[in-house]
């Protein structure tokens, strides 16, 4: 494993530091947490002329032939400031299974608009059961004359409220034990007749939705690749995306450690600064291993990604393991912080709601501890 980041990537690194760190205030974040778009639309133009959002995509589609270890790098420091906005879900969720899985068409019509900043997309996978496998699909898509109806609910689909674009995997026919056999993927205009989308209320601000198909009609030509044989790739969207949210975690876990160590250096108890106490020296030691662990085990899995390598069982370690720690480095900032880390006004109180939710992104740690587990071959 080579995870030495190369001098253009150490420059998209410093780069986006700088910029997000100037137009995303922690002020930005909360009005978009309260705001129903959830997203300024002259910062999305602004990282769409940046490149930002095709820098996965090859060049012939108007990307910019990055890897994925790129996008990992690049979401570590969104993740820094809690970017606001569909980033995540238009170029992970949406982006990545249209670039997977569509035809030349379906790629040369889509993705130069998602590289421009002129299409909003999402994945929605999830049901009411809320699972990452291929049984948690039941949404039902049978087909008619010129193609499918859909019908069922999805549900914690991000950014659906605002998506032209919903890539939908649906069940369209079911063999006895084999659950990852009959599924396809769609693609469904957001405003399509018999949709009907409505924002969750969530504990982070992130704008969850609820969608109901109501016999939603798609032609055949929105089928993204083959009928019945849509699991495979949705798979391998997934791991992507997990280590993706790794990424996003990891950089909020490295920027509460930041806090605290700059407030254990500044706040002063008793007559002297808190640093100097044992307790809060600990709590800190605990919160940089934590933090190293994900890097170790987010970088690990995004560069063999890259490569293209089997890793199911390396983006299930990194997952398992920076769901529990971005959790733990979070509750830790707020005891280092005392009270006025819970004050709705503070930075550390957004990173502690973001990490509670987070941690459900993908599969939570048990999920993936599962995976483990049976790549380890345990009886």
């Amino acid at each position: 494993m080579d995870i030495d980041f190369s001098e253009e990537q150490e420059m998209l690194r410093k780069m986006a530091r700088d910029f997000l760190t100037t137009k995303c205030p922690g002020t930005l974040v909360r009005e978009m947490m309260e705001d129903e778009q959830g997203y300024p639309p002259d910062l999305w133009r602004e990282i769409a002329d940046l490149g930002w959002l095709g820098l996965t995509f090859p060049a012939k589609y108007g990307g910019e032939d990055g890897s994925f270890l790129d996008l990992a790098i690049l979401l570590e420091e969104m993740g820094r400031v809690c970017f606001p906005g569909p980033f995540f879900s238009t170029v992970l969720l949406g982006g990545l299974p249209i670039l997977h899985l569509g035809n030349e068409g379906q790629k040369r019509e889509l993705l130069p608009k998602i590289c421009k900043g002129e299409l909003l997309a999402t994945l929605a996978l999830t049901e009411p059961e809320g699972r990452f496998d291929p049984s948690g699909v039941t949404l039902k898509a049978v087909p008619d004359s010129d193609g499918f109806v859909l019908s069922g609910t999805k549900l914690f689909v991000p950014d659906a409220h605002i998506a032209d674009v919903i890539i939908c995997v649906a069940r369209t026919s079911q063999a006895a034990g084999e659950t990852d056999k009959g599924i396809t993927v769609f693609l469904v205009d957001g405003k399509s007749l018999g949709l009907e989308r409505s924002l969750l209320k969530t504990v982070d601000g992130s704008k969850q939705c609820e969608l109901i198909f109501k016999e939603v009609r798609v032609p055949s030509k929105a089928i993204l690749g083959e009928v019945d044989k849509g699991w495979g790739a949705i798979g391998r969207i997934l791991e992507l995306a997990a280590v993706a949210k790794c990424a996003e975690m990891l950089g909020g876990a490295q920027r509460i450690l930041e806090m605290a160590i700059q407030y254990a250096n500044d706040r002063q108890q008793f007559g002297r600064l808190i640093g100097t106490f044992q307790a809060i020296q600990h709590h800190c030691a605990n919160m940089a291993t934590d933090v190293d662990g994900m890097r170790m085990t987010t970088y690990q899995a995004a560069w063999m990604l890259s490569e293209n390598l089997p890793c199911r069982k390396e983006v299930a370690i990194a997952k398992a393991w920076a769901s529990d720690a971005f959790k733990r480095v979070a509750f830790i900032g707020l005891r280092v912080h005392g009270g006025i880390g819970f004050m709705e006004d503070h930075d550390v109180s957004i990173f502690y709601r973001k990490a509670r939710t987070d941690e459900f992104s993908f599969g939570d740690a048990d999920f993936h501890r599962d995976v483990v587990s049976r790549e380890l071959h345990i009886a």
